[in-house]
């Protein structure tokens, strides 16, 4: 459980804090003016509203995009005036003189947004000097961007270095709600591991084995699987080199008297493309000429019956193609069982928090995490530097 100071733990009042935020929001891609999805944006709102009506002077930092692309916050500072009704100073950069006056004649509940973070190549590098930079621009620093706490930025991690330095509201809650269902579930614990490879999932399923009751396995990475005990894969992706770690993980549940349910159907396709077409096939016998491309109508009542009987389920990955629509039944279907179950619903950020918006049910899950590698790695049983920096009760 989090045993973090967080910002109720602290007095705030006529104080500069620096609210880390996560407003690394999708824009359109020709002007990259336009937000698409402002989820990470409201989910901030909680603690900047605190902090406004708590009388602090909010700094807020935050990257978008990746070290190079040069990408604005500024259609978030006009958003976010939006979304707070208050007006909302948007500077030029995260560092130097002009940002240092502007905090500087900053008053109680004003807010400031800074431009973002990695327009410097020092932010991901943690360069301690940059980390010093942002530092003096406040006296507390509060990190309620989830979305990066598995990474030890300057931002996130160097940062707490110079400051007093708690968590905001959304990490909070993530934690919570992670926590419980990982740790302490209403049980039986079901995990839907997805995505396309075992690669990228050996530590999650490895961690959870210990933890769940029953584990089922979707996407791309079945066929690795389904592979590793000399089934017929046809053209579907497999990583040859993660065989053994396949068999050795369906090994490890077996022994531990956890279920690991593989698909037993699939849909099969020459292509992934719209134009593709598509038949179902037996998940231990696809044709040498095809490759599954999302789980069948036999795997999907299958799954569904685990997830209906469940007290809780943590989903990471879709089961399926779901980009195109031939291929998004299974990932679909696996949303809207998870809408009509009683089960404590954790989606796991990313693709499968895309999934569940996309099939219109997210509204209906009991936590959609705003950080899809964050949640992972809490997930492995990881440390997450972001939080470990942080100062304990």
């Amino acid at each position: 459980m989090l045993n973090k100071k967080t910002v109720r733990d602290i007095e705030v009042k006529n104080k500069k804090v620096l609210l880390r935020v996560d407003f690394n929001v999708p824009l359109d891609r020709e002007t990259k003016s336009i937000i698409t999805s402002d989820k990470r944006i409201v989910e901030s709102l909680k603690t900047i509203e605190y902090l406004i009506s708590a009388g602090a002077k909010v700094i807020l930092c935050s990257h978008i995009g990746k070290t190079g692309q040069n990408i604005s916050l500024r259609p978030v500072a006009v958003h976010l005036s939006e979304l707070l009704q208050k007006n909302i100073m948007f500077l030029n950069d995260c560092i130097g003189h002009e940002v240092k006056e502007a905090v500087s004649n900053m008053k109680s509940s004003d807010v400031i947004l800074l431009e973002n973070l990695r327009n410097h190549i020092e932010e991901e590098n943690n360069d301690e000097n940059f980390a010093k930079e942002l530092a003096s621009l406040a006296q507390i620093f509060v990190n309620d961007a989830f979305g990066t706490v598995h990474r030890a930025h300057a931002s996130t991690e160097g940062i707490t270095k110079f400051l007093p330095s708690v968590c905001g509201f959304l990490i909070e809650k993530e934690i919570k709600a992670l926590d419980q269902a990982i740790n302490n579930p209403v049980r039986p614990l079901v995990a839907i591991i997805g995505g396309a490879k075992v690669s990228s999932k050996i530590a999650v399923l490895t961690n959870l084995i210990d933890k769940v009751d029953t584990i089922l396995i979707g996407g791309a990475m079945a066929y690795t699987f389904q592979k590793s005990l000399g089934h017929k894969v046809g053209q579907s992706l497999v990583e040859n080199d993660k065989l053994e770690v396949a068999t050795q993980i369906m090994q490890k549940a077996f022994d531990s008297g956890v279920e690991f349910i593989l698909p037993i159907d699939n849909i099969v396709s020459n292509e992934i493309s719209e134009n593709a077409i598509v038949q179902t096939a037996l998940a231990t016998d696809i044709p040498e000429d095809l490759m599954g491309v999302d789980i069948g109508e036999k795997t999907i009542e299958l799954f569904k019956n685990e997830i209906l009987t469940a007290g809780t389920v943590v989903w990471n990955g879709p089961v399926g193609v779901f980009e195109i629509e031939k291929f998004a039944n299974g990932t679909r279907q696996i949303a809207l069982a998870l809408a009509d179950s009683n089960a404590i619903t954790i989606i796991g950020g990313g693709d499968s928090a895309a999934a569940v918006e996309k099939f219109g049910v997210a509204d209906k899950m009991t936590h959609i995490s705003t950080g899809g590698g964050a949640s992972l790695e809490f997930m492995e049983g990881k440390k997450l530097p972001g939080i470990e920096a942080l100062e304990d009760k």
